[in-house]
């Protein structure tokens, strides 16, 4: 790998304009260092610049899969690169130095990454990463706080970010990832003083390119490049693990299910124990990991004079991160939920797209058959009522509907509009 940018997949315009960006951010770094810290900052508040420059505040958009947060660090890396020279042409983001290597890794000393494990992203944790970020940088040219899913700032938190992103120290630069620039995603008055970057969903061939690169077969590859929605990590998943292809196929035999009283709310039932047993598997091992490096910090296992009363008065840390690894696992278990309830509307708008015989690529082609029965068997009306209450019950689980509740609730109503 040649550079950090080669991680961005069909991303090119996204990649030459975070490229200029980095190379204008060396001169703004060095025009910095010549003022000797007696400029507020070098960015303007919240007016348009020019696509290749630099300012202090980013928007990376684009639906899941899309390597918005991929492209976010890659910039970080880029603006933090040691052999960058700032000239016109020149090389940024090389992946070589140390900079671009620690970056990548998430232990640069100057980079802040919040990546939300549970269902916000709390006011304490932005005023306490913002206050380390607004200090000079120790090591690199910037200090960066990255946000992941900025989606979930509560709006405490949200507000907290706004007032450094109206007033940005010198040397701080906050990159925001989200869906999109709906208020929903990302408060306007955030999304006004950002300058956005969209990015667009990678092609099939772009995606098995990567995954053949990685070892994969080119069949296999192909075949998880075509159903993955356009999503590399989703892609890779299916093409290796076997897990995420039997649950791929649980969730789109739903659709046949809820159309027989006798076995709907069994598959529903099942759909919902699927995502809660992945969610429980994967954090297992999270909090094992976490709850031990917990206890060693305060002082368990420890020996020698006072030992005995280490772990006296820590009960409050342990039930604090408790309380984390419970909001995590919710959250893990309603992604995976989410993910399946994906699949599902994409089946049913395959059906509407075959009903119609129109020239648009399906999301399932491996599904082809299946979803020229369910044409057959109901009108383009009833399998968008259908994908309507998939989209439904995505809804219900984002304001906290018991996920059990709102699949019952999605299936009801996709046995209604199939109904003869």
């Amino acid at each position: 790998m040649t550079s950090v940018f080669d991680r961005l997949v069909g991303q090119q315009a996204v990649v030459d304009e975070l490229s200029a960006a980095a190379r204008s951010a060396v001169g703004a770094s060095a025009a910095l260092d010549d003022s000797d810290g007696g400029v507020e900052s070098m960015f303007g508040d919240a007016v348009p610049a020019p696509r290749n420059s630099m300012t202090h505040a980013w928007l990376f958009t684009g639906p899941p899969g899309s390597g918005r947060s991929v492209a976010a660090q890659c910039f970080a890396a880029a603006l933090q690169c040691e052999i960058a020279t700032g000239l016109p042409g020149s090389e940024v983001g090389c992946g070589r130095c140390h900079a671009c290597a620690t970056v990548m890794a998430g232990t640069h000393g100057d980079v802040r990454r919040i990546v939300p494990e549970g269902l916000t992203i709390s006011v304490k944790l932005i005023r306490e990463t913002v206050q380390i970020a607004s200090r000079r940088p120790g090591v690199g040219r910037w200090q960066i706080v990255l946000i992941e899913d900025a989606d979930r700032l509560t709006e405490q938190a949200a507000n907290a970010l706004l007032k450094v992103v109206e007033e940005p120290p010198s040397r701080t630069v906050i990159l925001l990832c989200a869906p999109s620039v709906d208020p929903e995603d990302i408060s306007v008055t955030l999304r006004s003083r950002c300058r956005h970057v969209p990015l667009t969903m990678p092609g099939v061939d772009s995606i098995a390119a990567v995954l053949i690169g990685d070892g994969i077969d080119a069949e296999r590859a192909r075949w998880a490049a075509s159903v993955s929605g356009g999503h590399v990590g989703r892609a890779r998943r299916l093409a290796t693990d076997e897990s995420a292809r039997s649950e791929r196929n649980q969730a789109l035999g739903l659709a046949r299910a809820a159309t027989n009283e006798s076995t709907a709310y069994g598959a529903a039932e099942a759909l919902v124990k699927t995502a809660e047993n992945s969610a429980k598997a994967i954090s297992a091992v999270l909090d094992e990991a976490e709850t031990e490096e917990m206890r060693t910090a305060l002082g368990a296992g420890g020996t020698g004079k006072g030992a005995g009363g280490a772990m006296r008065g820590t009960a409050g840390f342990l039930k604090d991160m408790e309380r984390q690894q419970k909001s995590r696992r919710t959250r893990l278990q309603r992604d995976v939920l989410d993910r399946a309830l994906v699949d599902l509307a994409a089946l049913f708008r395959d059906a509407v797209v075959a009903s119609y015989a129109a020239p648009v690529a399906a999301m399932h082609p491996d599904h082809s058959e299946q979803t020229l029965r369910m044409a057959g068997f109901a009108s383009p009306e009833k399998l968008l009522r259908c994908v309507e209450a998939v989209l439904a019950c995505r809804e219900a689980l984002d304001v906290n509907v018991k996920p059990k509740f709102a699949v019952d609730a999605m299936v009801a109503d996709v046995a209604t509009a199939l109904r003869r």
